[in-house]
């Protein structure tokens, strides 16, 4: 299958392995995998901060980028939740038919990493080799938005040698969110806090992930408290252990 990799931003600027980690995966399934240099951020910084009129040319140029393409994979839950879900509203703000029609035919080709494996392909058990403890956290996009359930834990799941613990309030906000962590860096903090507690008591090696940006969080006050304890996107431990 020919895939088209859409990186998003914060991967593409802070965790470019994440990227890499990807293709290796698509890659080692068989698929073949492009990357349209054109693509750029698909809005969601400037629609969650409620600059809709400067998100419409963003949502334009992601139709065109990715209108060729039948598959578009992304290891960002929150990026692909902002093209399926918002990206129509941004299209009907702006009061363009074509648009809309665009945001129609395209959206629904965008799937995050682990729809794509579990849903798409009918897979769980990649062949990765992690065998390490690991905790998984379930971030708000991916699950209140995009809705991608137990998938990422089924993958992991089926990862040879690795260990996955129970996380106490797994549920809950690590207090990242966006610009939220910006504005109200007290209480970002304090969540932070609470969600890196529970981390520490599950005995967890790894921290893992399905959105780069909470592990960015999260990874920054552990590695500013000297925690042992590693981050690693999903991508990354599935990339683990496949054949060169």
């Amino acid at each position: 299958m020919r895939v088209a990799l859409f990186i998003a931003c914060f991967n593409d600027a802070l965790s470019p392995g994440v990227g890499r980690a990807t293709v290796s995966v698509l890659e080692r399934l068989g698929h073949e995998v492009v990357f349209p240099e054109a693509q750029t951020c698909c809005g969601q910084m400037h629609f969650n901060t409620g600059y809709r009129d400067e998100s419409v040319a963003l949502v334009r140029t992601f139709c065109r980028v990715f209108e060729p393409y039948d598959v578009v994979v992304t290891p960002s839950p929150s990026c692909a939740a902002m093209v399926r879900r918002h990206h129509s509203t941004v299209a009907q703000h702006a009061d363009d038919e074509a648009l809309v029609a665009d945001v129609a035919r395209v959206a629904p080709r965008v799937l995050e990493l682990s729809e794509f494996l579990v849903d798409e392909l009918g897979l769980t058990d990649i062949g990765a080799v992690f065998p390490h403890r690991v905790a998984f956290h379930p971030t708000c996009h991916s699950v209140r938005l995009l809705e991608i359930g137990d998938r990422p834990r089924r993958l992991l799941e089926a990862v040879e040698g690795l260990e996955l613990v129970d996380l106490a309030g797994a549920d809950q906000c690590c207090g990242f969110g966006g610009t939220f962590a910006v504005k109200n860096a007290d209480t970002s903090l304090a969540m932070g806090a609470d969600k890196l507690a529970a981390v520490e008591a599950s005995g967890a090696e790894v921290l893992t992930a399905a959105d780069t940006s909470c592990l960015l969080h999260l990874g920054g006050m552990l590695s500013r408290g000297r925690s042992p304890i590693r981050v690693l996107h999903l991508a990354e431990i599935l990339a683990e252990g496949l054949p060169a």
